[in-house]
């Protein structure tokens, strides 16, 4: 049973968060043989607060 983690910033909407399960489902059941039913996939929002690139938090740049 593959699981897969995507772990994205804050800010998609639910239909593009349901395209990429799809997406990643899909993909994963062809490249692993795995029955789609199988394949775990988890959504982790992460907060601009929370991530930070050179040194500088993202929600610091907007």
């Amino acid at each position: 049973m593959p699981y897969v983690t995507v772990k994205m910033l804050e800010g998609r909407t639910d239909e593009q968060k349901r395209a990429l399960v799809e997406k990643v489902t899909a993909a994963v059941a062809e490249t692993t043989g795995a029955s789609p039913d199988k394949v775990v996939v988890f959504i982790e929002d992460m907060q601009k607060s929370h991530y930070a690139v050179g040194g500088k938090r993202l929600s610091d740049a907007e």
